[in-house]
């Protein structure tokens, strides 16, 4: 007899350190616990300004493997060799769902000897002298739950539960053996962010003719990950050298300013070949048009023109879209209504000076024609030599604040559909240059939410003949 009690006691611990993560997990992404420092993904972009890009991730993957069925002692079968797919999707970091088809092609009757005959057993419970066969095949599938514990470290271990169910063509179970509860684990270990290998685990109990048994699977195979991105690699032989083969070579590196030792110098997910030769981005700056998504984000996940601030023409730039609006950044018709104010305080002020009082008169008439919108004021600083992160950012929310002030208390508006932040000089519409800055980056964005079609209109209407963006825009 094999240890079924032993395999067993191990399936349940898994079960409960699984349970076990899975609250903890919940218990972080509610805020009930502190979080634990994440694993960092092989493809992610980094965060910008105040709200995180979740960046590149490619959740669907396929897989394929060979595994052996090991039968607890006692059944009318032998153990056999299996081939198996997967498809599986990752729904967060630490939990993934999967399917699993696979087809048992060749089982053979295990034997028993009764007073010196050996009996197939197979045979017996199939209809003996009535039609009973000595061999069989079957098929089953399965969908598990996978808990990983650090899923996109290059050692991906993992338990899983699920359900499974196996059909045979001869029938030796009774129907309810043939549903299974399935416990177990894994590891994954990537190669690269596309391939990776894989060790499976599974366990499970059957019960049949009054016994109980409990079955094994162990398996082997490989994982496709759908739309990971891994960049060719190039040798060069008898030619210049190209130390991390993207592309460039170690003298063109020089030229250009890039690291020869690494592929992507900037970490914006393009490849310095890529950036230079393809898209013409600068692969210097992970973000060449300064709206706020890294040029690797606007080729493969956005789909946006990482060389155009406002891909759609839609008045919007296509990271405010993606990252506070939640627009599409390739629809212009979605877009917020963007009015930018040209002030200029006195250092280190947030009391606006009277010769801004026209514009601000504008704008308040402008937002008086539809007092549903919802208003976002957003207030940005340059950036200097001297230039400190925290003070700036500081600043240029109170700056945000006085112009949201000003217009509650001159306009027929509704402060709590208003808000005011500030990004300091975190998010520039122009470069800076590194020592005077650049004072087209000194400015007070308002982003407006229209309630209807036929606000919008209102809203983009000239004022008092002006217009408005011409008006405000103005030094």
């Amino acid at each position: 007899m094999k240890s079924t009690n032993v395999r067993w006691m191990m399936a349940a611990a898994a079960a409960a350190i699984l349970s076990s993560g899975l609250v903890t997990a919940h218990a972080q992404e509610t805020g009930a616990a502190p979080a634990p420092e994440a694993g960092v993904k092989i493809a992610t972009f980094a965060p910008h300004g105040q709200t995180v890009e979740t960046g590149d991730e490619h959740p669907l993957y396929f897989g394929l493997g060979i595994g052996y069925l090991d039968y607890d002692g006692g059944q009318p079968v032998r153990d056999g060799y299996f081939p198996a797919m997967h498809v599986g999707y990752d729904f967060t970091d630490w939990l993934s769902v999967e399917a699993m088809l696979r087809v048992l092609p060749g089982l053979r009757g295990q034997y028993r000897e009764e007073n010196g005959v050996k009996i197939n057993k197979l045979w017996e419970q199939t209809g003996g002298e009535n039609g009973g066969v000595t061999g069989t095949w079957g098929a089953g599938a399965a969908v598990d739950a996978l808990y990983h514990f650090t899923r996109w470290e290059r050692l991906d271990p993992y338990l899983a539960v699920g359900v499974g169910y196996n059909w045979y063509k001869d029938t030796f179970y009774n129907a309810a053996a043939l549903v299974e509860l399935r416990v177990g684990g894994g590891v994954m270990y990537h190669l690269n962010d596309e391939w990776a290998l894989r060790l499976d685990y599974r366990g499970y109990p059957v019960g049949n003719q009054n016994t109980f048994k409990a079955n094994s699977e162990f398996e082997a195979g490989v994982v496709w990950t759908w739309g990971a991105h891994t960049p060719a690699k190039f040798s060069v032989s008898g030619g210049a050298k190209d130390s991390d083969g993207d592309g460039l070579t170690d003298a063109e590196e020089a030229i250009i300013g890039t690291d020869p030792y690494n592929p992507d110098t900037d970490g914006d997910g393009l490849s310095d070949y890529d950036e230079v030769r393809v898209y013409k981005t600068n692969p210097l700056n992970p973000d060449t048009d300064l709206d706020g998504l890294t040029d690797g984000a606007e080729v493969f996940t956005y789909r946006t023109n990482p060389l155009d601030r406002d891909t759609d023409k839609g008045g919007v730039t296509d990271g405010h879209e993606v990252l506070e609006d939640h627009t599409n950044p390739l629809n212009g018709a979605d877009d917020l209504i963007l009015y930018t104010l040209m002030l200029n305080f006195d250092y280190d002020k947030a009391v606006i000076k009277t010769e801004f009082f026209g514009k601000l008169g504008i704008m308040g008439k402008v937002l008086e024609r539809d007092p549903l919108a919802t208003v976002r004021f957003e207030g940005h600083a340059d950036r200097m030599k001297k230039s400190l992160k925290e003070y700036n950012q500081k600043l240029s929310e109170r700056r945000a604040q006085a112009v949201l002030d000003y217009l509650v208390q001159k306009f027929s508006l509704q402060r709590d559909r208003m808000t005011a932040v500030g990004y300091g000089f975190s998010r520039p519409k122009v470069a800076n240059d590194p020592v005077l800055g650049n004072p087209l980056n000194r400015r007070v964005e308002v982003y407006i939410r229209p309630s209807s079609a036929e606000a919008r209109t209102r809203l983009l209407a000239p004022v008092d003949g002006h217009d408005v963006p011409t008006a405000l825009n103005q030094p």
